[in-house]
């Protein structure tokens, strides 16, 4: 029987091939639209424009029953909408991944949802993205005369979750003659309402996803575009460094400790470039070291840098255990440390978030319990608009204050993802629940509820009601106590029970002089007298309002 043999050139000649593909960087994109903006055509065209189609799949595509390309051409949608719901449909529920490389670089796509009710799952789908493709329909740009709400909700999303870039296809052209006019306009106004939105990489590209024109190939229906096509824009965009630059942090992931004479700290470098030799910070106990060495499983490195998983060993012995962090020594390096922050919350279960209830927050590697002290707004992600909300409902985006049981060591989420990010999880059910970015830590004060004891105002029962119902609502626990079954003589006592039991008293008795001389005599500062002052002023010191 005959044998083939390969020979030693071809063999070189193929681990270069594979050692070149695999040193090639990824960017992973993320699109989003409204519906029958073509989203998941554009997708099924650029995957087949690059051949990175099997030819199975586009024969069956081409004898799928389901087919509304209209004029003979093939529906590229279905080699992305994969559930049977969206297929017949014809809109995208679901994420769906999709990979594929061209000789520049490697892409991963995430195909989101662009309906309203689906918020959470191009939330979910964007949260690592690189890149996003807003699709804007220019026929319905024509026909509404402005950019369509959910166009503007998609960019919003954009810019919450810190994407670096984004750009807008223009599809549809060749619905509306490819007119430069028409896109100018849509171009114009995507520019004014990234500007607003802070976005600082923006770029508009005119496309029609069912004629390939800018797709792949420059198109010669749109002589006046000189700009790149859309994967050419995909391949050379500049990838952020931010991560890599930045200040060292390196969460604990696991304690490893195989023998006697090795203890070793394993994780991923969450920010910046950690090296041997350094000196490092461990939080919370801000013990300072030296790193020794930086182990892998093909040998020691001379430093990691971001998104590298390693396993770090430290001159000294310090107590260090998974969630804690190593941060860079340099001054000014330190992230925040803190129990109070405030956060932009994506909701994403049928249970409403509620102030004052209590969740799993998962940080980095960290899990702590936090507790929803205040909704400050929630966005309209139509009209962008900020209104009061006193719970959140699935699908729908707000401004959350929060107060957790240890402190966190973060960044905020627009200086860094990977440790300005959260996940919160319902402590029943074990669901995830929410998505956080942190926006920046709170400053906490001695006269804030946390250390009221007593809020005193004499002979004004209203005031009194409308603290104990904004402390409620702001998720304090707060009582009235001008029961008639509690005497003068015993309202030092109820005082003291309802500390111990952290609860903050509320009365609008008339107390005299030795009353309130046993209540501050354990008290301390924490009794605010409300005699003189207006209403907001009283709310305002006892931590309410600001």
């Amino acid at each position: 029987m005959a044998t083939h043999t390969v020979a030693p050139e071809s063999q070189v000649k193929f681990e270069e091939f594979l050692d070149a593909h695999l040193e090639q960087e990824m960017l992973r994109f993320t699109t989003a639209g409204s519906v029958d903006d073509g989203k998941s055509t554009l997708i099924g065209r650029l995957l087949h424009d690059t051949k990175s189609v099997y030819e199975d799949q586009l024969a069956a595509v081409k004898k799928s029953r389901v087919n509304r390309a209209s004029g003979g051409h093939v529906d590229f949608s279905l080699l992305t909408d994969g559930l049977k719901a969206e297929r017949e449909q014809g809109i995208t529920i679901d994420v769906a991944y999709r990979y594929f490389s061209t000789s520049k670089r490697k892409f991963i796509i995430a195909d989101t949802p662009g309906h309203e009710q689906y918020t959470r799952n191009m939330a979910t789908g964007a949260s690592t993205a690189d890149v996003a493709i807003v699709l804007i329909d220019a026929k319905a740009y024509l026909k509404q005369g402005s950019l369509l709400p959910q166009s503007r909700r998609h960019t919003y999303i954009a810019a919450l979750l810190g994407i670096p870039h984004v750009v807008a296809a223009v599809n549809k052209m060749d619905l509306v003659g490819y007119s430069e006019e028409t896109f100018s306009a849509i171009r114009r106004e995507f520019l004014d309402l990234s500007a607003r939105l802070g976005l600082k990489s923006v770029e508009a590209i005119p496309v029609s996803a069912l004629e390939g024109d800018n797709v792949v190939n420059s198109s010669e229906a749109t002589p006046w575009y000189t700009g790149p096509t859309l994967l050419d824009y995909l391949e050379t965009v500049p990838l952020g460094a931010g991560e890599v630059d930045g200040p060292v942090r390196f969460p604990v992931q696991l304690v490893l400790r195989p023998d006697a004479n090795f203890r070793g700290f394993a994780g991923q470098v969450a920010r910046g470039t950690l090296r041997a030799g350094e000196r490092v910070i461990a939080l919370p106990s801000q013990r300072e070291t030296t790193v020794k060495r930086i182990v892998t499983y093909d040998g020691d490195l001379e430093a990691a840098a971001y998104p590298q998983s390693v396993t770090v060993e430290l001159e000294d012995e310090i107590d260090l255990s998974r969630g804690e962090m190593l941060v860079s020594a340099r001054e000014g390096a330190l992230p925040e440390i803190n129990r109070h922050f405030r956060a932009m919350v994506v909701w994403m279960h049928e249970d409403p978030l509620v102030v004052g209830r209590t969740y799993v927050a998962k940080h980095t590697t960290r899990t702590v319990r936090a507790t929803v002290r205040a909704i400050r707004h929630r966005v309209d992600v139509g009209t962008l608009e900020q209104v009061s909300a006193h719970q959140l409902e699935m699908n729908e985006i707000a401004e959350v204050e929060f107060e957790t049981s240890l402190p966190l060591f973060f960044d905020s989420y627009a200086e860094n993802r990977g440790t300005g990010a959260l996940i919160l999880i319902d402590g029943v059910t074990n669901a995830t629940v929410g998505a956080g970015m942190i926006i920046a830590a709170m400053e906490t004060s001695s006269e804030t509820a946390a250390r009221t004891v007593l809020v005193w105002v004499p002979e004004q029962k209203a005031v009194a009601d409308r603290v104990v119902e904004a402390l409620q609502l702001r998720g304090e626990r707060a009582v009235l106590v001008d029961d008639a079954l509690i005497p003068e003589t015993a309202l030092a006592g109820a005082v003291r029970a309802l500390q111990l039991a952290g609860v903050v008293a509320v009365t609008a008795r008339a107390l005299d002089v030795d009353a309130l001389a046993r209540i501050e005599s354990f008290a301390e500062d924490g009794v605010l007298l409300g005699e003189g002052r207006d209403a907001d002023e009283i709310l305002r010191l006892a931590g309410v309002t600001e």
